[in-house]
């Protein structure tokens, strides 16, 4: 098989800039951007934040469709990225802009207006690029090689994306620091979209097969898929769990640690491990298969993140020991079931003859944004039922219980959901095939 260019890996994975931020700070500062600064009780924020996303769960196996059918008609997906790319970043920056209205219900909902447009947006961009590995390449070691660089430029966007806009909300302080915040990752976005369009201009384009274009054929090619739903159930959960985590990052900083500023350390405490052991996932995969591989970093996120536990009674270097542990499972987690979904792509499309890749995009995106949707709303119920105190900033004193919520809605409840995958990662389902 050919080897893809250095170049269309890293043009490639200037998506991941895209990806990368909108699936990070909405998932982290949503959440207190609405307790903390417009008084919204924390179980409707929660709701808030789930909503817009959750017809993200229908409306990607539609983009998925569109998408391929582009690609039989146009012999690209490109324009998807491009018009996608641009509405995320316009989206994003209205998303933050609050409009100070006066009271929450108003306020939040425009909130829901900005933020159901700006998934919608992110659709159109994220189902065909999720397609594209599957096209690029036909080697099943090619498409190792191409996610791993993609998930190191998403580890670099999560830190910039995830590290900088707290940072920036923590030094321009209130309203007007998430207007900022909202700009500049706007401005990341938008730049990343140009990126990735004009970059893979020249790559190379899979062979044209007729794509599913009903909604019947969708569901019959799910039905009849039976290892592609098993690894999607796989990323769901463990989706839901990292959902979970970036919710509670700002609370755990503020109410575990005792210092808000520490929300940046803590994601340099889980990316900067992420890039350092990023390419030695796919080493791991080919040496041992690429199951025991995610078996491996599945148990290394979930030690990470139950060590969290911890935080109010450990010493703080040792919460960041468990911190840069989860990281070091988060890149294998974030890296093996893309390429297995590549392989188990390329598999099926030869087996049925016909366009499989946009659909199985389209669902296993709408997947990953159920699980990243449900996760704050989950863990603003955990608040909810821990008594947190929504206020206009984030000064408002909290009861004990609520700090208790916020320890073990931020460990204990992740690393359960995490640890789920493993009994669902079976050989016998996923055949021996993804093992090269």
């Amino acid at each position: 098989m050919a080897t893809l260019p250095r170049r269309t890996r890293y043009t490639y994975s200037l998506g991941s800039f895209v990806t990368g931020s909108f699936g990070t700070v909405p998932g982290l500062l949503l959440l207190p951007y609405l307790t903390d600064t417009m008084a919204v009780p924390s179980a409707v924020a929660g709701v808030i934040v789930f909503v817009p996303k959750a017809w993200d769960v229908l409306f990607n196996p539609v983009a998925g469709r569109l998408s391929d059918a582009s690609l039989v008609k146009r012999g690209s997906r490109r324009l998807f990225l491009l018009y996608g790319g641009i509405g995320v970043a316009v989206l994003f920056a209205a998303l933050f802009a609050h409009p100070g209205f006066g009271s929450p219900l108003p306020d939040a909902t425009y909130v829901v207006v900005a933020f159901f447009l700006c998934a919608t947006a992110y659709a159109f961009f994220q189902v065909p690029y999720n397609a594209l590995p599957a096209e690029l390449t036909a080697s099943a070691d090619e498409r190792t090689r191409l996610t791993s660089v993609r998930i190191g430029f998403l580890a670099v966007a999560i830190l910039v994306s995830g590290g900088g806009a707290p940072a920036i909300t923590g030094a321009i302080e209130g309203v007007a620091g998430y207007r900022v915040m909202g700009a500049v990752i706007g401005l990341i976005v938008l730049a990343a979209t140009f990126g990735v369009y004009f970059g893979l201009k020249d790559a190379p384009v899979g062979s044209l097969r007729p794509t599913t274009v009903s909604f019947r054929e969708l569901v019959a090619t799910m039905r009849e898929w039976r290892p592609f739903r098993w690894l999607l159930g796989v990323y769901f959960v463990q989706a839901l769990g990292i959902g979970v985590v970036l919710a509670a990052i700002s609370y755990y900083a503020q109410h575990v640690l005792g210092d808000p500023g520490y929300r940046t350390l803590l994601f340099v405490g889980v990316v900067a491990p992420a890039l350092l052991t990023m390419p030695l996932w796919p080493r791991v995969g080919k040496r041992w298969g690429k199951l025991t591989g995610f078996r491996i970093a599945t148990v290394s996120f979930t030690v990470g993140l139950a060590g969290m536990a911890g935080g109010q009674a450990l010493p703080l270097p040792v919460t960041f020991v468990c911190v840069a542990l989860g990281g070091v499972g988060y890149a294998g987690i974030s890296v093996f079931p893309l390429s297995i979904l590549a392989d188990l792509i390329g598999e099926e499309e030869e087996r049925t003859g016909a366009t499989r890749a946009g659909i199985a995009a389209g669902v296993w995106t709408a997947s990953e944004t159920l699980g990243l949707a449900l996760g704050p709303g989950v863990f603003g119920i955990v608040l909810a039922l821990g008594g947190y105190v929504s206020g206009v900033d984030a000064t408002t004193v909290q009861p004990g219980s609520a700090v208790t919520a916020i320890l073990l809605g931020s460990s204990v409840l992740p690393a359960v959901l995490v640890l789920l995958g493993i009994p669902l990662l079976r050989r016998s389902v996923l055949r021996a095939r993804v093992r090269a």
